[in-house]
């Protein structure tokens, strides 16, 4: 080779990792810029969430309200404060919480066992946390007796035991749901649409169980069952968001930090083994935190389904599967979903419609298309 030939070839080999660099730096800005974007959208319906209701506020006067929270430089009226803050503020804080939570889940399921149609909701999860809160509602006064009524005080926010208890029991319920998906995800004979299909089976267990929790309940205990099991905000509050908080940040912390194991896991378990990953560890481990971040958001909201199967979806056709950025987009579109439906769920009917009706439409919709669409039903 002459050396004419050498210098052509170092410069092309220079070129071409320049041109991958550049495409690799502008593909990380699309995927930055595209969660800032959500953010954005996010405040923005959130700012027009507080301003709707049965006294409408314009939001000019929420964003004084907000500022003077910190800053008292706007005169606002006293009445308007106290509903936005006392009233509204906790339900939309709450509706970004859970959905947010939800998806997060839902994105990291479907990356750790390589199957688009996986969410807390079609694995059963949610079915199951929805059977262990029936289960507290009924007999949660029986088993722990005082506790159950006591109450706490956290950060000047009062909130009853029960609170505990009901977290408790969907986290014990919605662990042996996963419990099944674990062992099956294990078996190498067992293939993806096996998985998704037991969790079907599970989640009509468990509302065969939810059922007759039903049948067996007074008046009281009854209207609490069926209420909860359609997914709403209503029990939204400071004391509430206070207890979930924690969580919720210390899980999502967690899977953000697997998530360049789940990305190894995508090109299967063999090559994820080459490249150091403890396949079992990461798995169970990661599910057990997804179980947990759902269970600990559904215990106060009800069965809300369906967002941990859209967002991930969505935002995965837009930036791709590099579960680094994927994660927390997954979760602020899991936000904005839930966020928009509540919102008209509270204010397009004459009376406040559970939200999780809402989004069983929109959700039983969307998962038949990705049924349907030849590239999923060829990817699954």
């Amino acid at each position: 080779m002459s050396d004419t030939d050498e210098v052509a070839r170092h410069i092309s080999e220079r070129l071409s990792r320049e041109e991958l660099s550049s495409r690799y730096d502008s593909s990380v800005k699309k995927k930055v810029g595209f969660s800032v974007v959500l953010i954005v959208l996010t405040v923005i319906v959130s700012l027009v969430a507080l301003s709707m209701g049965p006294t409408p506020i314009s939001v000019k006067e929420v964003f004084e309200i907000l500022v003077n929270c910190f800053v008292d430089v706007f005169d606002v009226s006293e009445n308007y404060s106290d509903l936005i803050l006392d009233t509204r503020m906790p339900r939309v804080i709450m509706a970004i919480i859970t959905g947010f939570s939800l998806a997060v889940a839902g994105c990291i399921m479907q990356g750790i066992l390589r199957n688009p149609l996986v969410s807390p909701f079609t694995l059963g999860v949610s079915t199951a946390a929805a059977f262990g809160a029936g289960i507290s509602i009924i007999c949660g006064a029986t088993l722990f007796g005082t506790f159950s009524v006591t109450q706490f005080e956290i950060f000047g926010q009062m909130f009853s035991g029960s609170s505990i208890v009901n977290i408790l029991f969907a986290f014990f319920f919605g662990l042996l749901s996963m419990s099944f998906v674990l062992v099956l995800s294990r078996k190498e004979h067992v293939s993806q649409s096996t998985i998704v299909l037991t969790g079907v089976v599970v989640s009509y267990l468990f509302q065969a169980g939810l059922s007759f929790l039903k049948y067996i309940s007074d008046d009281a205990a009854l209207r609490d069952i069926t209420i909860w099991t359609m997914g709403n905000l209503w029990s939204s509050s400071w004391a509430v968001i206070i207890l979930i908080l924690p969580i919720v940040v210390l899980c999502t912390l967690y899977l953000e930090k697997v998530t360049i194991d789940i990305n190894a896991l995508a090109a299967g378990k063999d090559v994820a083994t080459n490249l150091g990953v403890d396949v079992a560890k990461v798995r169970t481990r990661s599910l057990l935190v997804c179980t947990l971040l759902t269970c600990v958001c559904l215990a106060f909201t009800g069965a809300i389904g369906f967002i941990g199967l859209m967002a991930p979806h969505i935002c995965r056709r837009i930036i791709g599967n590099d579960n680094r950025y994927l994660l927390p987009a997954s979760g602020i579109m899991g936000s904005l979903i839930l966020l928009i439906s509540d919102t008209i769920s509270r204010t397009a009917f004459p009376s406040d419609v559970p939200v999780g009706i809402l989004i069983y439409v929109i959700g039983g919709a969307f998962f038949i298309w990705m049924v349907l669409k030849k590239d999923w039903r060829e990817s699954s």
